[in-house]
């Protein structure tokens, strides 16, 4: 099937007014999708950056502050699948405007809340519209450009959608300074309004599937479901033992929901997903890599912040002004995604990015309050270059052999990797900082009910036991193993001295 683009091309002839408005039609989509993006970026990092402002204000006990992150993660992950297929059934346009208008409300309800009962069910519903973004913007893209341009697009979505996650923490300190909490969540109204009109105009409407088969809601469910489960399951493993059964249950759950739903991928007679896109070894392979690579980048992201804010004492401001230092490399390398396409295959340029996003992962990995800033401003410059490649990269060699009629679902399930990817990142670093803190406290020193306050989050009693040791200990506990020895300040003279 010829793509627009092309088609018009052919069709106008020399008819040169009507190809450039076309081109700028196409523009018009890119821009549109692009925003969509920055704001579904956007809105992860400074929400997470207004949480403390949140508990101030709205009186959030610890549980429903976490649920101010995990009710949208929650609802993003049961509603990809759904949103994938009903983009490809009923048309990009419809389902993608929809999510749009949806999320927008949602901001409008967090705004407006003034108890954490509003604010958590209008989280749900941003969940909900980010699912159709998340879900179709990609496959929008892949129906309206043809493959020559891709790369290049694609490295465009990338990069604004990389903007909008570096400039979350920044934008956040900035409106959270000047007008308060709510503006976190107001900020998206004017986005939405300009995406979603401009997604109503400009992106092509009607199905893009003339197939007419039933949908396969038993295969919704269970995707769905699996998803919702694992990601529920991830949530609570940052605060239980992984065996622990409101761990385990979920996760296993989730897991053979999933395996279910393969299985019945194999045998419908009108599956969800194509038996061609499961059988495509570059999609399955980008699915992958994307999951790995997210997995790392957001557990590190996350130590990160923590250490710049809790040892280093910084500002949230300052925290996140930091973050450009990553961000620009970023944008830079995936603007030339499309040159180095074509200069490189896939495959080099998708290896090379996780080779130097893995060298700044690991200096990050690595740093401690008394590491020199420009060793940190070398693990962010490598770590935005090598995701700014592969990020691109992945999309473009998971997206290329996925057919127009199941675009909608290829961009989902590709998605979900990422979602997925991050929440497991965040999942395994809450846990396995939570045991080695645990274990440290206790070797240190050796009191089980201390170390309970410790894991507990209870510093005040930590405190009022310990006196003016305590902060220094703990800064000793939260550094990693590998850390602690290239700090060289923890032996085990010091450790019996306790």
């Amino acid at each position: 099937m010829a793509h627009p683009l092309q088609t018009l091309s052919i069709d106008q002839g020399n008819n040169t007014g009507t190809i450039g408005s076309e081109r700028w039609r196409g523009r018009l989509v890119l821009f549109a999708m692009c925003l969509a993006a920055f704001m579904i970026q956007l809105d992860v990092t400074i929400v997470n950056i207004a949480l403390p402002t949140l508990q101030r204000h709205l009186a959030l006990g610890p549980s429903s502050l976490e649920w101010v992150i995990s009710g949208y993660a929650l609802s993003l992950a049961a509603f990809i699948p759904l949103a994938g297929a009903l983009g490809d059934r009923f048309g990009h346009r419809l389902v993608v405007t929809a999510g749009l208008i949806l999320f927008g409300l949602g901001s409008l309800g967090c705004a407006l809340a003034d108890n954490s009962s509003i604010l958590l069910m209008a989280r749900a519903v941003q969940g909900v519209g980010g699912a159709a973004i998340l879900a179709l913007t990609l496959a929008i893209l892949n129906r309206t450009f043809p493959p020559a341009q891709r790369s290049r697009v694609i490295g465009a979505w990338a990069a604004l959608g990389g903007i909008g996650f570096g400039a979350g923490p920044v934008v956040g300190g900035i409106l959270l300074a000047s007008f308060g909490w709510a503006s976190v969540f107001w900020v998206n109204l004017p986005i939405t309004i300009v995406a979603s009109a401009m997604a109503f105009v400009t992106v092509p409407s009607g199905p893009h599937s003339t197939d007419r088969r039933p949908l396969d809601l038993i295969g919704v469910a269970l995707a769905s479901a699996g998803l919702t489960a694992i990601t529920l399951g991830l949530i609570d493993s940052t605060n239980r033992s992984w065996l622990s059964l409101p761990t385990a249950v979920p996760l296993c759950g989730g897991i053979v929901l999933l395996m279910l739903f393969l299985a019945r991928q194999g045998r419908a007679v009108h599956p969800l997903v194509p038996a061609s896109l499961l059988r495509t070894r570059s999609f399955l392979a980008a699915c992958g890599a994307y999951f790995a690579s997210y997995t790392a980048f957001s557990g590190t992201l996350y130590y990160v912040t923590l250490l710049f804010q809790n040892l280093k004492q910084w500002s949230a401001l300052e925290t996140g002004l930091t973050w450009l230092l990553m961000n620009i490399p970023f944008l830079l390398t995936a603007s030339f995604a499309g040159r180095l396409d074509r200069r490189f295959s896939p495959r080099h340029v998708i290896a090379g990015g996780c080779l130097i996003a893995a060298l700044g992962v690991a200096v990050l990995a690595c740093l401690t309050p008394d590491t020199p800033f420009p060793v940190a401003t070398f693990g962010y410059l490598a770590a935005g270059a090598g995701f700014g490649a592969l990020v691109p990269g992945i999309t473009h060699a998971a997206m290329g052999d996925v057919p127009v009629s199941a675009s909608g679902v290829g961009s989902a399930i590709l998605n979900c990797s990422r979602q997925l990817g991050t929440a497991t990142g965040l999942a395994l670093i809450g846990a396995l900082g939570s045991s080695v803190t645990t274990a440290w406290w206790r070797a240190a020193r050796p009191d089980a009910t201390l170390a309970a306050d410790v894991t507990g989050g209870r510093l005040a009693a930590v405190q009022r036991v310990l006196g003016p040791e305590a902060r220094q200990m703990a800064a000793n506990a939260f550094l990693p193993v590998i850390t602690r020895r290239l700090r060289g300040r923890l032996s085990a003279s010091s450790l019996e001295a306790y």
